[in-house]
């Protein structure tokens, strides 16, 4: 890096283009941190100088969502994270999310990134993170992420990502949001799960919902598939576009999250896929075990229907 050059918080900017499809990727937390598609913003962004707010477009690993007092027990040991979320007094987010990525491989449309994991207060595991970027022939977003365990220890992981839609100029707010899931999981006052429900009444979403009636941060599992076998949740604007999340089987749960503190937007919604619901590292649900040397991978991505010139298809590779 040349240190006489500025470099702004947000870390070394990647900038990968194909057609008509753009799409920038901060160094500071692998984050997606603009997608374009014709010039039709289809994620919310941020200013160079800012660390992402509302953690926008970063990717978590090595669990998603919050660790309960960042209190867990490995093998009968207390374990304490860091607390990373004192207003609620949690670890959140993994810990990666003030981490600088580092360029793996790079070509016109798509770039890989990586980033460690060293052992550290209430994780002993030693993980490497790779996330790779790609923009298909339609212009679709394609991220694949992945957890190599470099250590000596069976390690316990998660992967997600806390990407926010939007659909160019069209107030947030305005938005349908549909999320095709059979199930919501119930939480306490500090948003940590403690059971599940029929998702029904406010909180089902199966159907549509405008943005603007939504209050919600919460997570939804028993995902119903499209044809092609991935999750799709989508935000529809009145004129009938629409931008989409898609996600692979291995992302059994969608985070959802609709803001009103998003910068300089009236409503924000993220959209997070995730192979673990909050508090994972307590409850065991949807955590996966890691064998020394063993890889864990789990996909996701973005898909536009613009209309205008038909259907602009996140190339999902499914």
């Amino acid at each position: 890096m040349d240190l006489t050059e500025p470099v702004p918080a947000t870390g070394a900017q990647y900038e990968i283009s194909r057609g008509i499809a753009r799409a920038v990727i901060g160094s500071l937390g692998g984050a997606l941190r603009r997608y374009t598609l014709g010039g039709t913003d289809l994620v919310q962004t941020y200013p160079d100088s800012s660390i992402p707010p509302s953690a926008s477009g970063i990717l978590l690993a090595p669990w998603p969502n919050r660790v309960a007092d960042g209190r867990w027990t490995l093998a009968g040991e207390p374990q304490q994270l860091d607390i990373t979320e004192p207003s609620r007094g949690h670890a959140s987010h993994g810990l990666l999310r003030n981490t600088g990525y580092v360029l793996q491989d790079r070509e016109p449309g798509a770039v890989v990134l990586q980033a460690e994991i060293f052992p550290q207060h209430g994780y002993p595991f030693h993980l490497l993170h790779r996330a790779g970027y790609s923009l298909g022939e339609a212009g679709g977003l394609r991220v694949r992420q992945s957890l190599t365990n470099i250590g000596s220890a069976e390690a316990p992981v998660a992967l997600g990502a806390h990407p926010f839609l939007r659909l160019g100029d069209v107030p947030t707010e305005e938005l349908i949001l549909t999320v095709r899931a059979r199930t919501v999981l119930t939480v306490d006052e500090r948003l940590i799960p403690n059971g599940r429900r029929p998702a029904s009444g406010a909180s089902d979403l199966n159907h549509g919902t405008p943005v603007g009636d939504l209050e919600l941060d919460s997570a939804y599992t028993d995902l119903e598939p499209t044809g092609d076998g991935v999750y799709r949740h989508t935000l529809t604007a009145p004129d009938g576009r629409s931008v989409s999340l898609w996600s692979g089987p291995e992302c059994g749960y969608v985070h959802v999250f609709v803001t009103d503190k998003y910068p300089g937007q009236a409503r924000a919604v993220a959209l997070e896929p995730m192979t673990a619901p909050a508090n994972a590292l307590n409850s065991g649900e949807g955590l996966v075990w890691l064998e020394p040397g063993d890889t864990f991978t789990a996909e996701w991505g973005v898909h536009a229907d613009l209309g205008t010139d038909g259907p602009h298809s996140g190339n999902s590779g499914v």
